[in-house]
């Protein structure tokens, strides 16, 4: 094998624990308090042998001082203090005792690096965020609202379109109402679009109250489902109001429908002022 490929491989290795590394070391660590377990079990038949022999032995010595006193009776001991089982023992736990030291860093590195990297993904969550918001800001300037409208309507069709219609998947809200698509989870339900800008100014009323309102407490307002990430994702009132804008669609190409769309998108750490 040539060194190129020595190298070639030795680098796909590193790169590959580099990424990997907190599972690694989250394996690693939990496959070392198996192991733990495995040697202190297996060492302490040893270790109360050695005990054992420890206390016969300090019998002993008690038994020989008494006879040079000439006692008749000696009190003999029951078991060791405990300075002398650790004094005898502790070679026994020391493999152990190390194995569960290295075991407990590697959970704390694992922890540390995904931390880390969990920092570093908000913050270029956030710079995405930002980055987006001046785009959007910019093509109104630019083109104006109207065909920031047009825009956004295009692109709600486009969803629509991708988007497989099937009726038994409408959440019933209120018979007689509009299918709705919401556009950021995707799911459809029936609802009176009143309805939904009640709702809109029940979750503004909220954020003035309280700073901040979930995505699933929107959904709630509305009767739609909640979701996974639904209280993770909210906004939050230093953003400015929520609100929604509706766009007709024909989804599988004759069956009309709204599509909802959020001005201000729902976003990660909403319930803190500081983003």
């Amino acid at each position: 094998m040539s060194k190129g490929n020595i190298s070639s491989i030795f680098k796909s290795i590193m790169q590959f624990g580099s990424k990997h590394s907190p599972e690694i070391l989250t394996a690693i660590g939990i496959s070392g308090f198996f192991t733990v377990t495995v040697l202190a079990v297996s060492k302490t038949p040893v270790a109360l042998k050695k005990i054992d022999n420890e206390l016969e032995r300090q019998n002993l010595e008690l038994q020989d001082e008494a006879d040079e006193k000439g006692y008749e009776d000696f009190e003999p001991l029951e078991k060791l203090p405990i300075k002398d089982v650790i004094r005898v023992t502790w070679k026994c736990y020391a493999p152990a005792a190390v194995t569960a030291a290295l075991s407990t860093a590697c959970l704390i590195g694992s922890s540390s690096i995904s931390l880390g990297r969990n920092t570093v993904l908000a913050t270029a969550y956030t710079l995405s965020e930002n980055a987006l918001k001046t785009y959007k800001e910019k093509v109104v300037e630019t083109l104006g609202e109207k065909k920031e409208k047009a825009i956004r309507d295009d692109i709600s069709k486009d969803k629509v379109k991708a988007k497989k219609f099937n009726s038994k998947e409408i959440t019933i809200i209120e018979k007689g109402g509009d299918i709705c698509i919401d556009t950021f989870s995707g799911q459809m339900f029936n609802a009176d679009i009143n309805k939904i800008k009640r709702a809109v100014n029940t979750i503004n009323y909220q954020m003035l109250n309280q700073d901040y309102a979930s995505l699933n407490d929107f959904y709630y307002e509305i009767g739609a489902d909640n979701i996974g990430m639904g209280d993770n994702l909210g906004w939050n009132k230093c953003d400015g109001n929520m609100d929604v804008s509706f766009s007709t669609q024909l989804a599988n190409g004759d069956t009309p429908c709204l599509t909802i769309t959020y001005s201000l998108a729902p976003r990660k750490n909403f319930d803190s002022l500081n983003r």
